[in-house]
């Protein structure tokens, strides 16, 4: 069965940036994925937050994030989200039981925030693991992969047509990473498969019983637009436009790719962005300085005393 929706695709979809907006020919193609790139406190998860806050005004709902940080560092989520613009983020915990029913109820599952591997407290290359450990490992990630459904899916179902994946910790190769293995199925398996086979994978022997529900609650994946959120070794712009892509990083199955890193202005560093990919649309191929103010990034240069 598939899905056969007449639903219209939104033209573009805003980053809740203005001015970034106008150096994307009008914002984001739904329906794809964006990667945001560059080293740790660049101002990453500030855009992501504005992007997921934008949802409200453009379709109802806001977006939702999606942690994959491992090693228990804190993203701020929370305080940011608060502080930019007044979100009062409502977590789901990894643990937190889901019955088929809940699906459908708005108050129990719409949610703003999930911590894929909390408390998992684990490094991010596959090679700091032993063949046992890997294996050990996948079993362990496979039932938090079911709690993963749960959420996407019960935000779809309920609005959300945007979300951000932040947390990707920088390792030497992309292929060593077991944050992009995991990334591939949420974007393969979740966000880019129709709404009544991420619903089959859900609720498995129990989808019959479901199926006027889910039918009732079809979405289309292709609205949905996906921000993933890289860390990068890179501190320096000019050397994330160096970076050599390497085969199965998910920088060359972006359709946008946005860099961020410091440049060198007289005898002080500044931050500064580059839309260095918008596959099918023009786009404004300036490097633009911005600054981090209290409701996000403010782009243009900086004010001055």
């Amino acid at each position: 069965m598939t899905s056969n929706l007449d639903t219209p695709r939104l033209s573009r979809v805003s980053t809740g940036n203005p001015e970034l907006d106008q150096m994307l020919g009008g914002g984001l193609v739904p329906g794809t994925l964006t990667v945001v790139m560059g080293a740790t406190g660049i101002g990453k998860t500030q855009l992501g937050l504005q992007f997921a806050n934008a949802g409200q005004t453009q379709e109802g709902q806001r977006g939702i994030l999606f942690d994959m940080t491992s090693r228990g560092d804190a993203q701020n989520h929370s305080e940011y989200a608060r502080r930019m613009s007044g979100w009062i983020l409502k977590q789901r915990f990894i643990d937190e039981p889901c019955a088929p029913e809940d699906i459908w109820n708005y108050d129990r599952m719409r949610s703003d925030y999930f911590h894929l591997f909390e408390r998992s407290g684990r490094r991010v290359s596959i090679q700091d693991l032993s063949h046992d450990q890997w294996q050990e490992w996948k079993i362990e990630l496979n039932r938090k992969l079911d709690q993963a459904i749960a959420f996407f899916y019960g935000n779809f179902v309920h609005g959300v047509r945007r979300c951000v994946i932040d947390g990707v910790e920088p390792t030497d190769r992309a292929s060593d990473s077991f944050q992009f293995h995991v990334f591939d199925y949420i974007y393969h398996q979740i966000l880019h498969k129709d709404a009544d086979w991420v619903a089959r994978d859900l609720f498995r022997i129990h989808f019959r019983a479901h199926e006027a529900e889910v039918l009732k609650h079809m979405y289309d994946h292709r609205q949905i637009a996906t921000v993933l959120l890289y860390t990068s070794h890179e501190v320096l712009l000019d050397e994330l436009l160096c970076r050599p892509i390497e085969s199965g990083d998910e920088l060359s199955n972006a359709n946008t790719i946005i860099l961020m890193g410091k440049v060198r202005d007289g005898l002080k560093m500044r931050r500064a962005l580059h839309v260095a990919k918008h596959r099918g649309s023009p786009c404004d191929d300036s490097i633009v300085p911005f600054e981090i103010i209290e409701s996000g990034l403010k782009l243009g240069n900086e004010s001055t005393p």
